[in-house]
């Protein structure tokens, strides 16, 4: 992906955080039709989803756009993840963790709110799949493999989206980081599966 001003820099420390997890590994990768430096309007320019099979099967998805992917001087300096379980038979990532990573950005960009490892958000509604759920709220963490990297701008955290309970997000009282640490123990890399229940 080039810019108008021909750099690529930003995209570029994204790809290298992901080479050095994934490897040689092709992702797939959902982009808007026109990306943002040819004046599309979408708030990413792309989300890359690796399939994974430990420590539990899951779908890792990455954003492309928080920060300044073409050093236009613009942007912030992270990017969302999300892990959504992979169900056996699936052999597409569900929709729902696509558009929450697209919703949440869209939100990112429309208010200036930007999320920190810890915060919590509470959303209208939280709908995760055509099932029902007991995930309703929001958290953020630090994603324990992709964590912080130097970009152009200076360092680049990826923030993971986390999903909690209600009873969960209570215990959290603005600041989950003490619940997170208490769920990775039954939740390997905080994947989320709508399915599970309360574990608090």
């Amino acid at each position: 992906m080039i810019g108008e001003n021909g750099s690529t820099a930003g995209w570029d420390a994204i790809d290298a955080a992901l080479d050095a997890l994934y490897g040689d590994a092709v992702p797939l990768h959902v982009a808007p039709e026109l990306p943002s430096y040819l004046g599309g309007t979408e708030t990413l320019d792309g989300i890359s989803i690796f399939v994974r099979d430990e420590p539990v099967p899951h779908w890792h998805l990455v954003s492309y756009g928080m920060s300044d992917l073409y050093g236009a001087g613009t942007g912030r300096n992270f990017e969302f993840t999300l892990r959504a379980v992979r169900r056996p038979d699936a052999v597409e990532p569900p929709a729902w963790a696509v558009l929450l990573v697209q919703q949440l950005s869209a939100y990112v960009v429309g208010t200036g709110q930007r999320f920190e490892p810890g915060q919590t958000l509470r959303p209208g509604v939280l709908t995760l799949g055509p099932g029902p759920t007991e995930l309703s709220t929001l958290a953020f963490v630090e994603d324990a493999e992709l964590a912080t990297v130097e970009g152009p701008a200076g360092p680049l955290t990826f923030i993971q989206i986390v999903a909690l309970t209600a009873g969960e997000y209570a215990a959290a009282d603005g600041d989950a980081s003490a619940v997170l640490d208490r769920l990775a123990k039954e939740i390997p890399l905080h994947v989320i599966d709508p399915a599970r229940g309360s574990l608090l």
